[in-house]
C-alpha cells in the first residue's frame, strides 16, 4: 500500500491538516473523512454575520470538492468512523468497510452542550454548533417574538445580538453573576451587560433554569428555580460545548476532557495526532487548556500535520479569540488568568484595549473596537515584550517603538 494519510474531520482543523500534509511536500494519499454532507466551511459567522443575514451562504465555503481534487486530497462528506484499530493501523467506518492508514489525524470537533433539563429536548429549543443548527435558528428567527438565550457565554450573546438586530425581544439568563465570567475580566463583563442592555435584551444574573415549558408540542416558555416565567417562541442554549473524543478513548488513546496533545499534535499513540476542538493541550508545566478558536484549529492542524511528517513545528503563539456582538469587535490575545495589574488604554467611546500583567510581565490584551492594537497585542505577546505601565495608560504614546 501506498501512504495514505486519513483524517477524520473536515471542519476548519480537519481541511488545514490536509492542505498542510501538502505544503509540507508528502506525496501520498489524503484522504478527508466529513460527518456533514456539506464541503468545508467556516463556522464562526454562524452566530455571527451569518445569523444576523449580513452575510450569504456562499460566504461560508472554504474549499470546494473541485479545488480539493486538484490538490489530491479526496474528500468524502457524510461518512461517520465506527472505530479506530491503532495496532492494525486501520478505521472501521459505519458502512463496515475498513481504510488501511499510514498516519491518522483526528479533528472531529466537539459538540454542542445541551444540559439534563425538562423540555429540553422540545422543538424550538436549539444549540447552535453546526450549519445546520444555524439554519434552524435563523428560519424560526423569521417568526419568533420572544427569544430566551441560557448561557452568557459567546455564543449566547452573539445569539442574542443578531436576534436583536432581527426584531425579536430577547431574555438572555446566566447562571453566574456575570457574562463571559470564564474567559473575561470583569471590567469587559460589565461593559458588554451595558451594551446588551442599551439593546434591549434583558439580562438575568445568577439565575438557574428549572424547566423549559411546552405547549402544544413546542417550546412555549422557560421557568426559573426563583419562580419566574419567561415566554418564548424560541429557546437557544449556550451552555458550553463537549469535544467529540469517544473515538480516540474507545481505541485507548490518552483522553481527558477531550484528545491529549502536546504542542506539536501528538496524542500518546505512535502516528496518530489531533487538532481543534476535540483536543486538550498538555503545556510543558503540566498544565491541560483547551481552545476554541479559529487560530488554535489552524495552528494546531499545521503542527499535527508536520508531526505527521516526522517534523516538530510547535504551535507556540499567544492565544487569540474574538467576538462581534452588535457594531463591537472584543478581540483578547494571551490569557489573562492570573493578572496582578490591569491598565487601560482609552480611545473614546466604546473603544479601549486593557493591558493585564502578572508579576511585571504583560500576560494578555482585551481590545474594544481597537483592531490595531489586537495586533500590535499579539506581537507584543510572541516577542516577550512588556511596555511600560505607565506608556500603555498614556493614549498618546506610539507603542509601536516598542517592537523596535
Amino acid at each position: 500500500m501506498s501512504e495514505r494519510m486519513i483524517i477524520v474531520g473536515a471542519g476548519q482543523a480537519g481541511l488545514q491538516v490536509a492542505e498542510s500534509l501538502r505544503a509540507e511536500g508528502f506525496g501520498g494519499e489524503v484522504v478527508l473523512l466529513g460527518h456533514e454532507k456539506v464541503p468545508p466551511y467556516q463556522r464562526p459567522p454562524l452566530s455571527k454575520a451569518w445569523l444576523a443575514g449580513e452575510t450569504a451562504d456562499d460566504r461560508l465555503t472554504f474549499r470546494g470538492p473541485e479545488f480539493l481534487a486538484s490538490k489530491g486530497v479526496d474528500l468524502r462528506l457524510g461518512v461517520d468512523v465506527a472505530a479506530i484499530e491503532p495496532a492494525e493501523r486501520r478505521i472501521t467506518l459505519s458502512d463496515g468497510s475498513a481504510l488501511p492508514w499510514s498516519g491518522l489525524a483526528l479533528a472531529t470537533g466537539a459538540r454542542a452542550r445541551r444540559p439534563d433539563l425538562p423540555g429540553a429536548h422540545l422543538p424550538g429549543v436549539c444549540v447552535l454548533r453546526d450549519l445546520d443548527d444555524a439554519r434552524e435558528i435563523s428560519r424560526r428567527l423569521d417568526s419568533a417574538k420572544n427569544v430566551v438565550v441560557i448561557g452568557g457565554g459567546f455564543i449566547g450573546l452573539e445569539v442574542a445580538a443578531a436576534a436583536r438586530k432581527r426584531g425579536c425581544d430577547v431574555t438572555l439568563i446566566e447562571a453566574m453573576d456575570r457574562l463571559m465570567a470564564r474567559a473575561v475580566t470583569p471590567k469587559i463583563s460589565a461593559f458588554f451587560a451595558d451594551l446588551h442592555r442599551t439593546h434591549g435584551v434583558e439580562l438575568l444574573f445568577g439565575e438557574q433554569v428549572a424547566a423549559i415549558v411546552g405547549q402544544g408540542g413546542a417550546v412555549a416558555g422557560v421557568t426559573t428555580a426563583s419562580g419566574r416565567i419567561f415566554p418564548a417562541d424560541l429557546v437557544v442554549l449556550g451552555v458550553g460545548a463537549i469535544p467529540n473524543d469517544e473515538l480516540a478513548a474507545a481505541a485507548g488513546v490518552e483522553t481527558s476532557r477531550g484528545v491529549v496533545v502536546d504542542s506539536c499534535g501528538r496524542t500518546s499513540h505512535e502516528n496518530i495526532v489531533a487538532a481543534g476542538d476535540c483536543t486538550v493541550l498538555r503545556r510543558p508545566d503540566g498544565r491541560m487548556l483547551r481552545f476554541e478558536s479559529v487560530q488554535y484549529a489552524v495552528e494546531s492542524a499545521k503542527a499535527a500535520a508536520a508531526a505527521l511528517m516526522g517534523r516538530d513545528k510547535p504551535f507556540a503563539a499567544a492565544p487569540w479569540f474574538w467576538s462581534d456582538q452588535y457594531d463591537v469587535k472584543l478581540q483578547m490575545a494571551g490569557l489573562s488568568e492570573g493578572f496582578d495589574l490591569c491598565v487601560e488604554r482609552p480611545s473614546g467611546a466604546n473603544a479601549f484595549s486593557l493591558f493585564y500583567y502578572g508579576s511585571g510581565r504583560l500576560i494578555a490584551v482585551d481590545s474594544v473596537n481597537r483592531p490595531g492594537e489586537h495586533l500590535l497585542a499579539r506581537r507584543l505577546l510572541d516577542a516577550g515584550l512588556s511596555p511600560d505601565p505607565a506608556l500603555v495608560a498614556d493614549p498618546a504614546s506610539d507603542l509601536r517603538l516598542v517592537l523596535r
